[in-house]
Order: structure tokens, then C-alpha cells, then sequence
């Protein structure tokens, strides 16, 4: 059976159209072939969210923005979107515009919930719209601002305090002060300069010096380390001893014994003692007084004359 030309012609005709169609449901974001379901979401502002824009879940892309149109004439806007992915969830889940980058376009992604009420094709979803980086950026500054509002009030009202109390003779006094300072810097360098001077013309005595201390330091040590040999328990030993002797010594001084002893303690060997030591003294005061009776030369035989006790015989 032979087609004619009108025949074939029209066919070809039907196959463009659908073609034709077919394509522009793919640039659309709607793919013909493909079973996919249908949902509507509710938005004060889009924030610049585009057809054909990916739909997302858990960073997934399951489907396309179809349409945005006005939901009302106050300005309201309904977001058509469609979910290609055999993927249940529930009718209460979120669907949130959100930056896909930098410098990327808006996105819309479905953060999904869980319970016993699914989410049927052509329900309306409940919508929400995530801040962009400025949005973000201006409300962490907002606090910041605050701060620094506030800080800056403070300085102001610290600078004006500080003007009040710095005033003119303030100022002189501070000047006359840092001047004053200039020349204690110079006194100091000056007299850090003399001390460098005398240390490079003594550096031989300090040398000397410190060879000195070393010196003295090792004698010190070898004086110690001597110290440290010596038997000292023999040494106590020894001074206990002589201490127990010099307490023997003492008891028996004090108890009569020897000489020292009886010296100390014996009243007749003192009472003679000091009868001879007085009749000693009247021998020399009698000498004294008659060295003629003891000490003579007679050629024809003087008689002696005899003894005369003296009228003051202490004297």
C-alpha cells in the first residue's frame, strides 16, 4: 500500500508538532516520559528563585520548578514544582528557597518530614526562605553595631572627660614633665657612657678580681672539704672528756683536795699564812726602822743593843 504524498506530508507534520511539544516540555523542566508528581508552595517573595530550577532533597535533584505565577493581587506568589523521584514524605515537610552558591542562582529543596500524612500530587506544601549571605551578614553585624554604637559613646564621653581634666596648666605641667624626663634620659646616658669607660680602662682589674674570688672560692671549697674529713665524733669525744676532767678538777677544789684545795678550804693553813705574811712585814718595817741592828761592824766589840718593839707597829 503506497502512502501519498499528503499522507506522508502529514504525518511528518504530526511528528514535528510532537516533537516540537516534547522538546518544549523538556526545556520547561517537565519531561514527558517520566510519571512525576505535582506540588504547590506559597511564598511572600521568591527571592529571585527561576523556572526550571532544581528541586532538592537531602542535596538530591528530584525535580523541577515548572511555573511561578501570583497567587492573589496583593503580590502573593505559588511556586509549581514537580518531584520525578518515587519518593514519599510527609504534606507537612518544609520547602525552602536557598543559595545554591556564591554566585549560583536560588533553589528550592524540600526538607522532608516523616509521619503518617503523605504528601499527595497537587497538595500545597508549607513554604520557607533561608537567608542569603547578606541577609545573614547584616544580622550578625546588627549586634556588632550595637557594640560598637555604644563603645563609641563611651570614648566620646571618656574624651570629654579627659579634655575637662587636661587643661592648660594641665599641659604645661606635662610638657615641663616630659622635658624634664628628656634631661634625666641624657644625665643616664651620660652616666651610662662614664661607667662604660671605666669598665673598658679596669677591665684588667676586674679580670684580677674575679680571678681573686675564684681563688678564694677554691680555698673555701679545700677548707670545707677538710672540715669534712675531720672526725668529729672523736673530736667530741675529746671535749667531753677534757670537760669531764675540768669537772673533776673542780669538785675536788671545791671539796678540799690538793693543794689549790686546801688552800681554798683549810682556815689554819690560811691563818698561818697570814700570821707569817704579818710578821714578815713588821721583820722588814723593823729593818727599816733599825737596819743598824741587823747589819753592823764593831772593831772593838760593840754590845748589841736589844729589841724595842715600835709604838705604831702597823706602820
Amino acid at each position: 500500500m503506497k502512502l501519498s504524498k499528503e499522507v506522508k506530508t502529514g504525518i511528518l507534520a504530526i511528528g514535528a508538532i510532537l516533537l516540537l511539544i516534547f522538546g518544549y516540555s523538556f526545556l520547561k523542566g517537565t519531561n514527558l516520559l517520566e510519571k512525576h508528581r505535582e506540588f504547590y508552595v506559597k511564598y511572600d517573595n521568591v527571592e529571585g528563585l527561576a523556572q526550571s530550577a532544581p528541586v532538592t532533597i537531602n542535596g538530591l535533584t528530584v525535580g523541577k520548578v515548572q511555573n511561578i505565577t501570583f497567587a492573589n493581587s496583593k503580590g502573593g506568589l505559588v511556586v509549581k514544582f514537580t518531584v520525578e523521584k518515587d519518593f514519599d514524605f510527609s504534606k507537612n515537610s518544609i520547602v525552602r528557597i536557598y543559595s545554591s552558591g556564591l554566585i549560583g542562582g536560588k533553589n528550592l529543596g524540600i526538607f522532608p518530614k516523616y509521619d503518617q500524612y503523605v504528601a499527595k500530587s497537587g497538595d500545597t506544601l508549607k513554604g520557607d526562605v533561608e537567608d542569603g549571605m547578606l541577609t545573614a551578614v547584616t544580622k550578625a553585624l546588627g549586634p556588632l553595631e550595637k557594640k560598637v554604637n555604644n563603645t563609641l559613646a563611651t570614648v566620646d564621653t571618656l574624651l570629654l572627660n579627659v579634655n575637662a581634666i587636661v587643661d592648660e596648666n594641665t599641659r604645661n605641667n606635662l610638657q615641663e614633665a616630659i622635658v624634664n624626663l628628656n634631661t634625666t634620659l641624657n644625665s643616664f646616658a651620660g652616666v651610662s657612657e662614664k661607667l662604660n669607660r671605666i669598665l673598658g680602662n679596669n677591665t684588667g682589674k676586674l679580670d684580677n678580681t674575679f680571678t681573686n674570688l675564684d681563688r678564694t672560692a677554691n680555698n673555701l671549697s679545700q677548707l670545707t672539704d677538710s672540715l669534712s674529713q675531720l672526725e668529729t665524733g672523736k673530736l667530741v669525744t675529746d671535749l667531753q672528756d677534757m670537760v669531764d676532767r675540768m669537772d673533776k678538777i673542780v669538785a675536788g677544789i671545791d671539796n678540799g683536795e690538793g693543794s689549790v684545795g686546801k688552800l681554798l678550804k683549810d682556815d689554819k693553813l690560811y691563818e698561818n699564812l697570814e700570821g707569817a705574811s704579818r710578821q714578815l712585814e713588821q721583820l722588814l718595817q723593823d729593818v727599816k726602822l733599825n737596819p743598824k741592828r741587823y747589819v753592823h761592824i764593831s772593831i772593838f766589840g760593840r754590845k748589841n743593843k736589844e729589841y724595842e718593839q715600835p709604838d705604831n707597829p702597823d706602820k
